[in-house]
């Protein structure tokens, strides 16, 4: 079997980094360094030693359709992440830190926004975009499975959600040939949600 540019290899060399960054510790910003080091910086070396380019892997700006589509997801789950401020499981878990003032949740906040980078770099980038060029329903499932066993652990409606959620994200990205929709979509849902718990 041909190694070089074969996005399965690659595929089944990157899904071990999901435990690594699991189980990585030490506060917020120790777990956005773990993020970058096992989600961005190592699949992309890998990526280049197998031949693959980094706009191959969805580091690029990308099409416009995927950013509208990610405004208007955004503005459509507003009304869940009001109700999900009524679910005392995801109120008691969220915001994931302890911050002292609105400075401190600010920076937090943009800490939360390198792990979410990393997140779609590594799921909805490094895994679905060589797939993809092979089977583009595979690659979405491919990279849909783990991210939403990799909520397990986390307020038990995160798993379905997510599963979903995934399925969404890597259809948009798709479309744009770049993770970066999801990503702001995903930060900046995240963002809100944790204004809207710590206000309401």
């Amino acid at each position: 079997m041909e190694l070089r540019r074969n996005p399965y290899v690659l595929y089944f060399i990157l899904l071990p980094l999901i435990p690594a960054v699991r189980y990585s510790d030490g506060g917020i910003f120790r777990w956005a360094f773990y993020n970058l080091l096992f989600y961005v910086a190592i699949p992309l070396l890998a990526g280049r030693v197998m031949g693959f380019g980094m706009e191959e892997l969805g580091f690029r700006r990308g099409k416009w359709p995927g950013y509208r589509w990610a405004f208007v997801l955004f503005v459509a789950t507003v009304p869940l992440s009001l109700y999900g401020t009524t679910v005392s499981e995801m109120r008691n878990y969220y915001p994931i830190f302890e911050y002292s003032g609105w400075g401190d949740f600010f920076v937090k906040e943009l800490a939360v926004g390198v792990i979410m980078f990393a997140h779609e770099a590594f799921f909805r980038g490094a895994l679905l975009f060589p797939l993809a060029k092979r089977n583009g329903w595979l690659a979405i499932l491919a990279q849909d499975v783990p991210y939403a066993f990799a909520h397990i652990g986390k307020p038990g409606i995160e798993v379905p959600y997510s599963f979903v959620a995934g399925i969404i994200f890597a259809r948009i990205d798709l479309e744009s040939e770049s993770f970066l929709p999801s990503f702001l979509l995903h930060w900046l849902g995240s963002v809100l949600f944790d204004v809207l718990c710590v206000t309401l």
